[in-house]
């Protein structure tokens, strides 16, 4: 799975997908933390990738359009890096699964 992961989450979200063997790049890796949303999605349109964000911006924005990447929306409220990571690990089987069968937003809790 290709992955990009936005702003709010942090790069060791990236790094942490890397290591599971996903392609995986912080909007840092390619445009710093002042990035907008439609360079973010751009980006993701053009490689190819599934949008990780705590923005409900990007939710909304692939729930209103045909094309584009599949978001996985993390409400998951402010936590530990590492407690986020083993959150996330728990439930990676499932967002692949859910991308995979073209889901366009994947909702966590």
């Amino acid at each position: 799975m290709r992955v990009i992961v936005d702003a709010q989450l942090p790069p060791a979200l990236a790094r942490w997908l890397s290591a599971l063997g996903h392609e995986a790049e912080h909007v840092v890796d390619f445009g710093g933390e002042g990035t907008t949303d439609s360079v973010i999605w751009e980006r993701a349109c053009e490689v190819g990738a599934v949008l990780f964000s705590k923005d409900e911006d990007f939710a909304l924005r692939a729930r209103g359009s045909a094309a584009g990447p599949s978001v996985v929306w993390i409400r998951k409220g402010n936590t530990r890096r590492v407690d986020l990571l083993i959150w996330l690990e728990r439930l990676l089987p499932s967002i692949e699964a859910a991308v995979q069968s073209g889901e366009r937003v994947i909702e966590l809790h």
